[in-house]
């Protein structure tokens, strides 16, 4: 995702977040206002853990999005909210060990793609399902 894209000044978030609407998954939420530009933004609270934690969680968002800002429609400012999620157990098969340290957590990229995937089709800023 280029960093233009990125939903940076406070303002921006205030606007999306005052006159946005909002859509649920499992994992996320997204608010989301029509404007003049594309831009995106991510908002991860202290409840998903220390500043480590939260960086990962962003840039696993930030990936996410960028596999779906070429089939976005229209322009949007959106805010993605990821919700707390519970420790997952770790699988038995091998697994590397970013793969580990983000399932520690409970943050799945695959769950998290799909349910973003949800909401971006469900919202109609996309066409296509995976």
């Amino acid at each position: 995702m280029a960093y233009d894209y990125r939903l940076k000044k406070e303002k921006d978030f205030n606007l999306v977040f005052k006159k946005g609407k909002r859509i649920y998954a499992e994992t996320l939420s997204v608010c989301f206002v029509p404007s003049d530009e594309l831009k995106v933004g991510f908002s991860v609270g202290k409840k998903h853990g220390k500043s480590v934690v939260r960086n990962r969680l962003k840039r696993i968002l930030r990936e996410s999005f960028r596999s779906f800002s070429r089939d976005i429609r229209e322009n949007f400012f959106f805010v993605f909210i990821p919700k707390p999620m519970k420790p997952t157990a770790l699988p038995e098969k091998s697994i590397t060990r970013s793969q580990k340290k983000t399932a520690k957590y409970g943050y799945d990229y695959d769950k998290i793609k799909k349910d973003m995937n949800y909401l971006l089709v469900k919202g109609g800023f996309i066409k296509t399902d995976l």
